[in-house]
């Protein structure tokens, strides 16, 4: 079995667990979507805005002095969209009705959070090739070391560096 098609079993057996929700998204922090259980919603555009909420939420818990992301929580007057880590390359996003038990909701996101995480870990890539459904040899996870320590959402910071070539003084009046 391929690891998207667990990912979505995952999401499918999370409906079951929590009255009230509404959908599911797994994606990689890179914004790519890993399987969505998100009807009436574009699951892409989903991803993307999961990715950059991320990127601040990361920012903040940073400035704030907090530790690692864990975990994001958005209250709309419709309900609530909740986004968890799934390990280091990987998150969750809920959405939920404005009656669904937060308690509930918090448990069962991290649970499903830690499972993704699992499932990614023993797996190559997303497994979309034609030997998706092998767990990874050993040798590729080690390759893939660097990027899965990788600090989840964050986003490349542009600094303003000097130009190399010197500007000429504009001529005419």
């Amino acid at each position: 079995m391929a690891v998207e098609t667990d990912v979505l079993d995952e999401l499918r057996r999370l409906r079951t667990r929590i009255p009230r929700l509404t959908g599911s998204l797994a994606a990689t922090v890179d914004g790519l979507v890993l399987a969505h259980d998100v009807p009436d919603t574009e699951p892409e555009g989903l991803a993307a805005l999961t990715v950059a909420a991320l990127g601040v939420a990361y920012r903040m818990t940073d400035a704030a002095s907090r530790g690692d992301f864990r975990e994001l929580l958005v209250r709309g007057t419709g309900g609530y969209v909740a986004t968890y880590a799934a390990g280091t390359t990987a998150v969750l996003t809920l959405l939920a009705e404005d009656r669904v038990n937060v308690g509930r909701l918090h448990l069962e996101g991290r649970r499903s959070g830690a499972r993704i995480a699992d499932l990614l870990a023993t797996r190559v890539g997303p497994g979309t090739g034609r030997h998706a459904d092998r767990p990874a040899p050993e040798e590729h996870l080690a390759t893939m070391a660097p990027a899965m320590d990788r600090p989840i959402g964050t986003l490349p910071v542009r600094t303003p560096q000097r130009p190399t070539h010197q500007s000429r003084p504009q001529t005419g009046s």
